[in-house]
């Protein structure tokens, strides 16, 4: 009698797809928060590196003849991207005869030393995916840096 018990639930196939369902259900559903997580994710890298682009592209318009501070600078990325004050820095950079470092003031180089000027833009910022509320993982450091020289 218990052979035939046995027989008939290999036999039977009623069901199957429901726990095929429930095995494979949470496999897509991860995958599928997984990649709409990455592709947030490199969105907001491409998003801080297409605002240290336009940044760099101020520096230049400024360079060739209009006016900007550098403090303005940082306001015009901090405000187009939503991003806080230590997430944004844009720095004057001076490059002083052949010396392959950068000099941070330009009393670093004696008068007839100075070559050249440059704008350093730094943009940072941290993603956290969902996946971290449930233990995995952790917040991702996002940054994009550009050096353009203006004189």
């Amino acid at each position: 009698m218990g052979k035939g018990i046995l027989t008939r639930l290999i036999g039977d196939r009623r069901g199957s797809m429901a726990i095929e369902s429930a095995i494979v259900a949470p496999v897509l559903a991860t995958l599928a928060l997984g990649s709409f997580e990455v592709g947030s994710l490199v969105s907001r890298q491409h998003e801080l590196q297409t605002a240290a682009s336009e940044g760099e592209s101020i520096a230049l318009a400024a360079a060739s003849g209009a006016t900007l501070q550098v403090s303005t600078l940082e306001d015009i990325l901090e405000t187009s991207m939503g991003l806080e004050d230590d997430q944004v820095t844009v720095a004057l950079r001076f490059r002083c005869n052949d010396e392959e470092e950068l000099q941070t003031t330009v009393g670093s180089c004696d008068e007839d030393d100075l070559v050249s000027n440059y704008v350093r833009i730094d943009v940072s910022d941290t993603y956290t995916p969902v996946w971290t509320k449930f233990g995995v993982g952790e917040p991702v450091d996002l940054a994009a840096e550009r050096m353009v020289q203006i004189s």
